[in-house]
């Protein structure tokens, strides 16, 4: 069997619906899903059982123990020569394996990932999103585009791995509640394994529903950031570091601005402003043209701010608790982690 597609999911049914929706239409049929279902409370056991005469599907339940632990169960499990990592908000392209076998048979590789993307049929806070999550304008295309500020590193929404490397690398870091999959990476890498973009073989990622959610997932990302600095001090790049000057930096503006009006001077007042007045029109243009939607256009400024802000203020409260107070993860983000 060429691929093992393997999926955590907790609480997520109608996600896993979709996903499994969209792997019956696969133009390469080599390959097995493996769902792991990680301690919920609401089981998509009845919704895989409606795919088994279509799909190799395998359902597997255990404990919560969150995502990396989830992975590792379903790689224990799995049969295939490559095991293809995607998380249960995913939609894959028809032609999604079909350019992941592509790209092997091009050049191998031992590890891979590819980028995602909104699904026409995506809310328009959901495209907005994405686009956040996407744009050079917004996270430097860290995330797989074509440009980017720094080297592209997989993500658990669209990771694929030879079985042997997965297993020689013991898997996720089961003790990371965030960034978990930047880690992996990182391992793979300082392994010297061979790893690649795969550009072409990208999926739909639904990603949060609403801003808030949103914040909330973008925030851990900042505190994963100085977890990942804490183990891996070389990682930490200029790239990193542009959101919390961001957050930093409309603070102050906002703070010069309102200096400015206490002591009526009109310049102080309106070019820090400007200065994010600005910045949220390249925004709106740039995400109006690439979504062909003012409305995706007008919400991209939301969520952009969002993105960076949510990301800086995590960082921020990391380095309090984790590089000032030296607080371990577990102290500082109890609540933020799986029993």
């Amino acid at each position: 069997m060429l691929f093992s597609i393997i999926v955590p999911v907790y609480n997520r049914p109608q996600e896993i619906d979709e996903l499994l929706a969209s792997l019956c239409r696969q133009t390469v049929k080599d390959f097995e899903v493996v769902i792991v279902e990680d301690g919920s409370s609401v089981p998509c056991d009845d919704i895989c059982k409606r795919y088994a005469d279509q799909l190799d599907i395998r359902y597997l339940v255990k404990t919560n123990g969150g995502p990396s632990a989830a992975r590792n169960y379903g790689a224990e499990h799995a049969q295939g020569e490559y095991l293809l990592i995607l998380d249960s908000d995913i939609i894959a392209p028809d032609t999604y394996l079909e350019e992941v076998k592509n790209e092997l048979q091009h050049e191998p590789a031992d590890a891979f990932g590819g980028p995602d993307a909104a699904h026409p049929d995506f809310s328009p806070i959901q495209k907005a999103i994405s686009y956040s999550m996407t744009s050079f304008l917004t996270t430097g295309g860290i995330r797989g585009g074509k440009k980017k500020m720094d080297k592209f590193y997989p993500r658990s929404f669209n990771l694929g791995v030879k079985r042997e490397v997965f297993q020689a690398l013991h898997g996720f870091d089961t003790t990371m509640r965030f960034g978990e999959d930047i880690d992996f990476s990182i391992r793979i890498f300082a392994n010297q394994y061979r790893c690649r973009l795969f550009p072409k073989a990208w999926v739909y990622h639904k990603r949060r529903s609403t801003f808030r959610q949103f914040f909330k997932q973008v925030h851990n990302s900042g505190i994963a950031r100085i977890h990942l600095f804490q183990k891996y001090p070389k990682t930490l790049k200029p790239v990193h570091l542009l959101p919390t000057v961001f957050t930093l930096g409309v603070f102050v503006l906002i703070a010069l601005s309102i200096l400015g009006a206490c002591l009526h001077i009109a310049w102080l007042t309106w070019t820090p402003l400007g200065c994010l007045l600005a910045y949220c029109l390249g925004l709106f243009i740039d995400a109006t043209i690439q979504s062909k939607s003012i409305r995706v256009g007008c919400l991209a400024i939301v969520a952009a701010f969002v993105q960076l802000m949510g990301y800086g203020t995590g960082f921020l409260r990391a380095v309090w608790h984790c590089l000032i107070r030296k607080e371990t993860d577990f102290q500082a983000f109890r609540k933020n982690f799986y029993k």
